[in-house]
C-alpha cells in the first residue's frame, strides 16, 4: 500500500518508513486518515514528540490500557525511539483488532528525516 508517495507500508501492513508515517499522520490530523500513536515513556515524550501525536506508553498498553479517544476506531501509525517498542505495540494492537503499523527506525529516523519534533512546551524537541 502506498503511503503518500514518500515511502511504503510493507505488504501485510506491519511496517512503514518515517516519511510515509509523516504523510499518514498529516492526513490523520486533517481527519482523513491514521493517528500517530507514540508509545514511548513520559520523559521521552516530554523531551520530544511529533506535533499532533497521541501518547500511550507501551507499558500501559501492555497492562491493558485502552486507546485514548482520538485514536479509537482509526488506523494507527505507532512510533517509539528506534522501532522496537512500536513493533511490539503494533502487534498487540493488531491482535486486539486495530489497524496498526509501526514506524521503522522510530523517532530517530523521523528526526533524521528533518520531520518536526516538539517538546512538552511546544518548543523544539529532541529525541531522548
Amino acid at each position: 500500500m502506498e503511503a503518500g508517495g514518500h515511502g511504503t507500508v510493507e505488504e501485510g501492513g506491519s511496517h512503514g518508513t518515517a516519511a510515509a508515517a509523516g504523510d499518514r499522520a498529516a492526513a490523520g490530523r486533517a481527519g482523513e486518515g491514521a493517528v500517530l500513536l507514540d508509545v514511548r515513556e513520559i520523559a521521552e515524550w516530554e523531551a520530544g514528540h511529533v506535533p499532533g501525536a497521541v501518547h500511550l506508553p507501551l507499558s500501559l498498553l501492555s497492562a491493558g490500557a485502552g486507546l485514548p479517544a482520538p485514536a479509537q476506531a482509526r488506523p494507527l501509525v505507532v512510533i517509539c525511539r528506534s522501532g522496537n517498542r512500536s513493533r511490539q505495540a503494533a502487534e498487540l494492537l493488531a491482535a486486539r483488532g486495530a489497524d496498526a503499523v509501526d514506524v521503522i527506525g522510530g523517532m530517530r529516523d523521523w528526526a533524521g528525516a528533518g520531520l518536526p519534533v516538539v517538546d512538552a512546551r511546544g518548543g523544539n524537541g529532541t529525541v531522548a
